[in-house]
């Protein structure tokens, strides 16, 4: 096709089956934001930058080169909408619904996959991609399918489960098989369900005879029908029945659910035997009603797309052309758009437009132009050229297009290492295992090997292999036709190549390694999948067999200078060397070192661990490789050790007992929002459609950490087109004063005290307006003041808030007297983001008569949100309803910093009389709402030489950011955790909240609770290693006894914490692990394995006496059916699910008969935070007393009317004049605490557990992989204990989250937070969840003082400082480590434990080598400071 042949200007695609065509497209559209704009918000914007996956769509195309069709899950947020031309998009609204799922959305919802559910889309549209593809995927397929998709809520664990239901070798129910010529074919059960299996490991269906074919399968006709299990009693047709085969096993002997793997009901006690599961039971009841997968009725690629993309379409049809469109808007990013067919196409219009942008995947340029504000005025897309997508194999080389996915290009590497022999492709081996890691599937699927390449990051993945392999790039133009530039020769500084102007990246050959030739590649990030790197290399050496001598060698770097380079006195000391020669490798190192050594405040920070990484992978380079060569060296015999290994598959199990003493309550009863949220048909705040007119908010942020504001200049965002107002402080008519201590702005009016406060709103008709004029239209003058950014900081200026809080018991210096040894030490745990899928967001509406606004809100606190929004506004509460649908999770953080984004809106809705809506971006939430407070405490503490505690000093501190907020609550609840589960029997414990420069930190899940038990437990590690004596034996012996006090004075009734400590020691099998352990530690130089045993007493109830009540208002209908209102949110905890439960089991109706429509002031006064883990106590204890009431009211019409429909009997009552609405109310009693006196009940309970974690370290990376984790909880008797256990493995992975991978950095030239997104702060994914992860509930104790709702607990907070286990198993593995090196003292450990950490923490020589003398860094600031 020549370049002169004419453009087309529209789009034409399917979505969902339906043709689309777009005449003239907006350039600046994402395909996330088309897809919104017309009512398709099932896919969610969760980050915007591609890290999270929460915008996951399907993207077919028609692959001319590989003639057939591929499926890719594609992140929405980065895809323009400009690249869509020819495709087939499906959403999640493709699938199906509430009324029809697709088995991979009920899947999920129905095996417990979907809590918030914000993310759910995205993780069902990444396997429904997998599916497309092959319909029989293995177990590591479908892992691995999720490396791009993050849950904050789940733990990830029930979301593998449900997927690995269609793993070929997982469940044998419900796959699809391939018949011998590859066509599906589809496994439907008969009517018992024989063929499939209940899901229990050797059940009983699936031991066939021998005469049975593996491979046969039942008739179509003889197919069950699609029903869904009865959610209100998972049990039917269950163990009762006859198990799951009705105890008619395939070979006799009756079914394995009710002979030995399950054991049968104890019905008189209302729990099942020790030895019966009835998670497992559920799971299996749950599976055994899935309808089967049937590839053949999923939504076909539409065949007219073929023909398009082959240029054959009939005359009178749409064609495949070039495109040129031009946008009319000036302020558009993008103004002009091309999009080349061909090679000379492309060239030409690089030639026209020798600065124009190419884009490809857009994963570089999108996030560019989002977090950047990038703009590239000409953009072209190439990635419909073919002769950029041609593979060539020829004698020497593989010469790969440069547009080639890496996707592809990863399955081109594996099929040239199949096909060919291990000692040629050892560079295509390392490529591909740096590809395993780089980015996620919907990365890969779209980013391109010239986007790698010409991005030239210091950091590239690829860019150090293709170096050190020896590749060759083919540049062209179409003024200088095509030239070859070595990779080594590429590179010429920060993001500069030997690119010229109008040149475009044609391919990169890589050549065949010749015989004695050794590649390896190696990669250390923050967290192993889906990451960007710290160090990445590739090595490369040529060894002589008959000589010994290296004839070439290529050690090449990323993430050590501006661009990749190479260690050329490394390679020089090499080549010429016997390899395997030990004074040569001592050399290497040497020489690698010095190359490679960072000044302490080289941009990107960790300027130690940067250094010590280049010579730990030189060294395992060198063992790898004397081992792969055969040459015989002491370090070739550790290679084993050195490999990145193969990780595990996940596993879990679930443990409870059946409760058969109730209908519904108790029962693992599916959330009851699930399939809305898996076929995205649940709205949240968001997704609610926009009113006419209505109007977009953007925030003008602080560029200072602490300032005076000398003028804020709004004129020129006020002259653009699209602005309505700017609003400062002094257009609030009411209170520009909010929070508990009133001591915080709405918006600054003289003063700002952290980089990032909102202090101005600009208002707009669109978000894309409004943003524009706040970021960029709006001067603000500023008189700098000083700023304290982190909490040791503060506490060395003394910068505090006024209130002290501190337990005083016993005789503290005369313990310390007394005691055999007394110690003295610090310990710090940092801030945690709470990284809710859905940010902060908020919409007003004025109701169009004087002052009456509803405010719909992402908020956990819609009392406050009214409150504050009428103080503000200077109405009466009465004018504000605040109403909440859900959330997409919040966990503290939309508790009060929510507040303030709902009176931004109500504030705009006030001046301008229309509906605003602000939904923050990641970055802005992340830089505006606080987080979880991080801890520095100091402590001095008396023990025999046995270990027994005897006295403690402790001063803690918190960083509460510039205001209270909810400060003086968090450090209340740290000062009182700060037991944990031991006795001290004289302890002085102080704590203060310090008063710094950043965002107001504010409450998180466990609310200071776990920062206090960290302290200790910290401090007990360290005294262990001072007494020689095991930390476990040191939480033995120091541990509660039922009835000791603790230090605020309350008595520890119903104390389980003993009993499940040996419990799980023994259900751990926790002593031969230690010994095993013990072992492999022994042997293993370079990898150690640790073993923790943690304990955790969480207290439930408000700190502040008048937030524990409850109340709910409940309506019969005259169709019998069931409106509930409450106090609580629902933020993916299952709170309104228990309570409807609560609800049907009262008014004894079946569960479909109860609705909970949202949380709204108007139906609910006056309400408390859903919070502190009460809300199920407070609001349940409320529906049961509402609805009690109307049971008792309703008990003689239901006798007179026996037998009848309870419609009917509803009827009837109303007939009748009976009131058939009820408000409840629920006040925790006895509560209440005195703080100056240490008297009163500060907790009303506490829920408890214990975990054990086991982990393996790699020392020479500080790289984990958490191996198992056993857990049991202790939550009273469970209102829903599937919800519960799910709250316990999400709260879980929150906690390892924090005290591992989570750090939190701020830049301390200038007080920029670092950490704004998920680039570069990191969540656990998938693949960082424990191996194999166990969790069961402690059953069968009596509670003598427990007056909760059905006896049940809290449980949202409490397991989440369990997660720290694996911290503590990690310190474990440090110390194997360090004392292999023989390296003596006490280990300090700070949270959270990175690998960088963890890695500088082994100390060995390499660790040494890479230190910088202190004289260096004297006078230096960091490149970025925890807080």
């Amino acid at each position: 096709m020549s370049s002169g042949e004419p453009f087309g200007s529209s789009l034409l695609f399917y979505l969902n089956g339906k043709r689309m065509v777009i005449d003239s497209p907006d350039l600046d559209l994402t395909l996330l934001q088309y897809l919104r704009n017309i009512g398709l918000t099932g896919t969610k914007l969760g980050c915007g930058e591609g890290g999270c996956g929460a915008c996951t769509v399907m993207v077919s195309r028609y692959d001319i080169d590989q003639d057939r069709i591929i499926h890719s899950s594609v992140n929405a947020c980065l895809c323009p909408l400009y690249t869509v031309d020819g495709k087939h998009i499906i959403t999640v609204e493709g699938l199906g619904s509430t009324a029809k799922p697709h088995p991979v959305q009920e899947r999920i919802a129905l095996l417990h996959g979907s809590q918030c559910g914000f993310c759910t889309p995205g993780f069902v549209m990444s396997l429904y991609t997998l599916l497309r593809n092959n319909p029989n995927p293995t177990e590591l397929e479908i892992e691995e399918c999720f490396d791009g998709n993050l849950c904050r809520c789940t733990g990830y664990r029930p979301i593998l489960d449900a997927a690995k239901t269609f793993a070929d070798q997982a469940w044998k129910r419900g796959a699809a098989a391939l018949n011998g010529d590859g066509t599906a074919r589809v496994t439907k059960s008969d009517a018992d369900g024989a063929q499939g299996g209940c899901g229990i490991d050797g059940c009983c269906r699936l031991q066939k005879s021998k005469k049975q074919s593996l491979n046969d399968s039942l008739p179509a006709e003889n197919a069950e029908a699609f029903t869904l299990p009865d959610p209100t009693n998972p049990h039917v047709n269950g163990v009762a029945s006859g198990g799951c085969c009705g105890g008619n096993a395939a070979g006799g002997g009756g079914c394995c659910k009710t002979n030995g793997v399950a054991s049968s009901c104890r019905k008189d006690s209302g729990i099942v035997a020790e030895d019966s599961n009835s998670a497992e039971a559920e799971k299996a009841q749950i599976i055994s009603k899935f309808q089967a997968y049937d590839p053949t009725q999923d939504l076909i690629f539409p065949p007219f797309l073929v023909r398009y993309a082959r240029g054959k379409t009939s005359g009178d049809e749409p064609q495949l052309k070039p495109l040129e469109i031009v946008n009319s808007d000036a302020s558009a990013w993008c103004q002009r758009f091309y999009r080349p067919l061909s090679l000379e196409g492309l060239l030409s219009v690089c030639q026209k437009y020798p600065g124009c942008k190419l884009v490809a995947g857009n994963s570089e340029v999108g996030v560019e132009i989002k977090l950047k504000r990038s703009k590239f005025p000409v953009q072209v897309y190439v990635n419909d050229i073919p002769e950029l997508r041609q593979i060539t194999i020829e004698e020497d080389q593989v010469t790969f297009g440069a547009n080639i996915t890496l996707a592809r290009f990863e399955h081109t590497l594996e099929k040239l290492m199949a096909e060919n022999a291990k000692e040629r492709t050892q560079s295509f081996a390392a490529l591909r295992e740096n590809l395993r890691y780089f980015a996620g599937n919907q990365i890969r699927n779209v980013a391109t090997i010239a986007g790698n390449i010409a991005t030239a990051s210091p950091i590239s993945d690829l860019n150090p292999v293709f170096m050190a392999a020896g590749a060759v790039v083919t540049l062209a133009s179409s003024t200088g036709g095509r030239r070859q530039v070595p990779m080594s020769e590429f590179f010429l500084g920060y993001r500069r190549t030997a690119m010229q102007s109008g040149e475009v990246l044609l391919s990169v050959a890589v050549p065949f390694n010749s015989e004695g030739e050794v590649v390896r590649a190696f990669k250390q990030a923050k967290r192993k999948d889906d990451d960007i790197a710290i160090v990445t290399c590739g090595l490369r050496v040529r060894v002589d067999k008959d000589t010994g001598k290296v004839s070439d060698a290529a050690f090449a770097y990323g993430g050590m200078a501006p661009t990749t380079i190479m260690a050329k006195q490394a390679m020089h000391a090499a080549v010429g060397s016997t390899w395997g020669d030990r004074d040569l490798l001592s050399s290497l190192l040497s020489e690698c070192q010095n190359e490679m050594r960072l000044d302490f405040a080289v941009p990107g920070g960790m300027a130690e661990y940067r250094s010590a990484l280049t010579t730990s992978f030189l060294f395992k380079f060198w063992a790898t490789s004397c081992r792969e060569l055969g040459i015989d060296c002491a370090e070739a015999a550790f290679a084993h050790e050195m490999e990145d290994e193969e990780r595990t598959l996940s596993k879990g199990k679930q443990e409870y007992a059946s409760i058969t003493d109730k209908a519904i309550v108790g029962k693992g009863v599916t959330h009851l929002s699930a399939l809305k949220q898996v076929t995205g048909e649940a709205r949240y705040t968001d997704d609610i459609p926009a009113i006419q007119g209505e109007l977009y908010m953007g925030l003008v942020m602080s560029q200072r950490a602490h300032a005076r504001i000398v003028s804020i200049d709004t004129s020129k965002a006020l002259e653009m087109p699209g602005v309505h107002r700017v609003l400062t402080a002094k257009d609030v008519p009411g209170s520009n004063k909010w929070n508990i201590f009133h001591d915080e702005e709405i918006l600054p009016s003289d003063e700002v005290h952290y980089l990032g406060q909102p202090l101005a709103l600009v208002i707009a008709d669109t978000q894309k307006i409004a943003q524009e004029a706040a970021r960029s239209a709006v001067a603000v003058e500023y008189e700098d003041l000083p700023a304290v950014l982190g909490v040791r900081e503060a506490v060395a200026k003394q910068s505090f808030f006024d209130e002290v809080r501190q337990l005083k018991n016993g005789d503290v210096d005369k313990a310390l007297e007394e005691a055999d040894f007394v110690f003295e030490g610090e310990s710090y745990c940092g801030p945690q983001e709470h990284f809710y899928l859905e940010t902060m967001g908020a919409i007003s509406v004025p109701k169009g008569e004087g002052d009456e606004f509803d405010i719909y809100s992402s908020t956990q606190n819609p009392t406050e949100t009214q409150m504050v929004c009428a103080e503000v506004l200077g109405v009466p509460a009465s004018r504000i309803v605040c109403h909440v649908k859900r959330m997409g999770g919040g966990f503290g953080g939309k508790e009060s910093r929510s507040v303030l984004i709902a009176a931004f809106t109500a504030l705009a809705s006030y001046h301008t009389n229309k509906s605003v809506r602000i939904i923050l971006d990641r970055d802005e939430d992340m830089q505006t709402s606080g987080q979880r407070h991080p801890f520095f405490g100091k402590w001095k503490v008396g023990v025999t030489r046995q270990g027994k505690l005897l006295g403690l000093r402790a001063n803690i501190y918190s960083n509460g950011g510039f205001s209270h907020d909810l400060s003086i609550g968090v450090l209340e609840r740290a000062v009182s955790h700060l037991d944990n589960c031991y006795r001290i029997p004289n302890t002085e414990i102080v704590g203060r909240v310090c008063r710094t420069n950043t965002q107001s930190n504010t409450a998180f899940r466990s609310f200071g609770g776990c920062q206090g038990m960290f302290m200790l437990e910290s401090m007990l590690c360290e005294v262990a290693d001072k007494l020689g004596l095991s930390v476990e034996h040191l939480r033995e012996i120091n541990m509660y006894e039922v009835g000791d006090v603790t230090p605020f004075s309350q008595k520890l009734d119903d104390w389980n914490v003993p009993l499940m400590w040996a419990q799980i020691k023994d259900k751990a099998q926790y002593e031969q692990r230690r010994r095993e352990v013990d072992e492999f530690n022994a042997k293993s130089r370079y990898r150690k394995r640790g073993l923790a045993l943690v304990p955790t007493k969480f207290g439930i109830s408000f700190g502040v006496k008048h937030l524990n009540q409850g109340m709910a208002l409940v309506h019969i209908y005259m169709d019998g059916s069931v409106l509930v209102a409450h106090g609580g949110t629902e933020m993916g905890q299952g709170l309104h699910t228990k309570m409807a439960m609560i609800a049907a089991e009262t008014l004894e109706l079946p569960l479909e008969s109860i609705f909970i429509s949202e949380t709204a002031t108007n139906t609910a006064a006056n309400t408390s935070p859903t919070a502190a883990s009460a809300s199920s106590d407070l609001n349940g204890f409320a529906v049961y007393n509402a609805c009690k009431a109307l049971a008792d009211r309703l008990r003689p019409y239901r006798e007179k009317m026996a037998g009848e429909p309870f419609a009917k009997i509803a009827k009837a009552a109303y007939l009748d004049r009976c009131k058939l609405t009820e408000a409840g109310h629920y006040g925790t009693p006895d509560i209440g605490f005195n703080w100056q006196k240490n008297e009163g009940l500060l907790y009303f309970y506490f829920t408890q557990g214990v975990a054990a974690a086991e982990v393996e370290l790699d020392t020479l990376t500080g790289a984990h992989t958490t191996r198992r984790v056993d857990i049991i909880m202790d939550v009273g008797k469970s209102l829903n204990k599937a919800i519960d256990i799910g709250q316990i493995e999400g709260a879980f992975a929150q906690g390892q989250g924090w005290t591992t991978t989570e750090e939190f950095l701020y830049f301390p030239s200038n007080g920029r937070l670092f950490t704004q997104g998920p680039g570069n702060y990191k969540i656990p994914s998938a693949m960082d969840i424990p191996r194999d992860f166990r969790v069961s509930l402690l059953e069968g104790v009596p509670y003598s003082t427990l007056k909760t709702i059905f006896s049940s607990k809290g449980i949202g907070e409490p397991p989440l400082f369990l997660g720290a286990s694996v911290f503590f198993a990690l310190r474990d593995a440090v110390l194997a480590a360090r004392k292999h090196s023989n390296v003596q003292g006490t280990l300090h450990l700070e949270s959270p434990a990175t690998a960088e950490l963890l890695r500088l923490a082994c100390e060995d020589e390499l660790v040494e080598l890479a230190r910088i003398p202190a004289e260096l860094k004297s006078g230096k600031t960091p490149f970025a400071l925890r807080i």
